[in-house]
């Protein structure tokens, strides 16, 4: 098990383990792009902790503090996580229920 690894925020860590090594709120798996698309969403920490309870009020506020000051990563994260990427980067094909699965040799 890898160890986290430390950023300027309390709230945030990183870890190989967890998530691709993305910023995630600490002792959590929970993105801090995740939070961050919520806020953009315009949602309200209240929203926010109601879908994810397990979190806490300073979490929720330190995702959106930490992005401010690490927005090109995030924004690249979050850019990264849109299905014509995620399709394009792992060979991908979307079907019309709007799962995702691996495209077959040419089909």
């Amino acid at each position: 098990m890898s160890t986290a690894i430390v950023t300027d925020s309390p709230y945030i860590t990183r870890s190989p383990d967890a998530c691709g090594e993305q910023p995630v709120l600490a002792g959590t798996r929970t993105p801090v792009k995740s939070i961050v698309g919520y806020y953009k969403m315009g949602m309200r920490v209240e929203e926010i902790l109601e879908g994810l309870p397990h979190l806490t009020p300073a979490q929720v506020f330190a995702a959106p503090s930490y992005y401010h000051e690490h927005q090109a990563g995030i924004e690249q994260d979050i850019a990264d996580s849109r299905v014509e990427n995620l399709i394009a980067r792992y060979g991908l094909k979307a079907l019309a229920d709007g799962r995702l699965v691996p495209e077959k040799n040419g089909e």
